[in-house]
């Protein structure tokens, strides 16, 4: 009966070849030598139960891994090749970048552009400085030509005595019966004959030639109108219209007309009306006789 029942088992399994732990004297079994490598390998893998757990949460999570999913993984795989090592030269990585040098230039460039800035404000204050020194030149060159024209107008408006060399012979308004008016209405002053005469003050030539009494006679009348008469001269140097400049000559000292020696007869006729005096004349125009 043993016979038969082993019969309808079969084919018995081979033996494995593992060796089995020995029996210890007392009745229990030594354990096997193990390989170490192989051992500590075996500790740093997660157990079985830590792996269906992580199993179980990745279904319950995110459903079962399909293929698709493995392409996302591909694709992630791909995206993470990019971010690499910053290089030390340009400061570029993949992540992100900080180019030194384009950093560098630009602010180069900054600077460019403020010095630039700074220049133009610069030259537009050296500009304008120019502008008001041209200004000031300018306004000073026109006092300057002022100041000469007024100059020229007080030398041509400026009084000065008639001859050099003279002597005082009669005053204004001495009383002599021989006198049309009674008595004197000028100044005279004696010289040799053919003594130069000037103009005592600018003005126009209004009369020049022969006149009775006073001989060769000028007339300059004056800007304000006051004519001044220069009589009994030799000769006379200017003709009606001419304008002449207080020291121009017109003509020379002689004895024509009512006249008893060589004398200017000078006088002087506010507005062309009747004589002053032209000792006060010419003193209240700077000039002393």
């Amino acid at each position: 009966m043993g016979n038969h029942r082993a019969d309808r088992r079969g084919p018995r399994r081979a033996v494995s070849a593992t060796p089995q732990p020995a029996a210890s004297p007392g009745g229990k079994r030594k354990a096997l030598p193990t390989d170490p490598a192989r051992h500590s390998a075996l500790r740093m893998l997660p157990s079985a139960p830590l792996l269906a757990g992580v199993a179980a949460l990745a279904v319950s999570t995110a459903g079962a891994v399909t293929a698709s999913d493995l392409g996302v993984a591909e694709e992630v795989a791909a995206d993470a090749s990019p971010y690499t090592q910053a290089n030390a030269l340009s400061g570029t990585s993949g992540t992100a970048s900080s180019d030194l040098l384009r950093s560098r230039q630009a602010a180069v460039s900054r600077d460019s552009a403020r010095d630039a800035l700074v220049d133009a404000a610069e030259d537009k204050e050296v500009a304008e400085a120019e502008r008001q020194a041209q200004q000031r030149e300018a306004a000073l060159q026109e006092l300057a030509t002022q100041a000469q024209q007024q100059a020229t107008e007080l030398a041509e408006n400026s009084w000065t005595l008639p001859v050099t060399g003279y002597r005082l012979t009669n005053t204004f308004g001495l009383a002599r019966s021989y006198y049309s008016s009674g008595y004197h209405t000028g100044l005279d002053f004696a010289a040799p004959t053919g003594t130069q005469i000037v103009a005592a003050a600018g003005g126009t030539v209004t009369e020049a030639g022969y006149d009775g009494a006073y001989g060769n006679r000028t007339v300059i009348t004056l800007e304000d109108g006051t004519e001044i008469w220069y009589c009994h001269q030799t000769s006379i140097t200017v003709s009606v219209g001419d304008t002449v400049a207080s020291g121009d000559p017109i003509g020379t000292v002689g004895s024509t007309g009512n006249s008893t020696g060589p004398h200017l007869h000078l006088e002087v006729r506010p507005g062309a009306g009747d004589p002053v005096d032209p000792a006060a004349a010419l003193a209240a125009n700077g000039v002393t006789v």
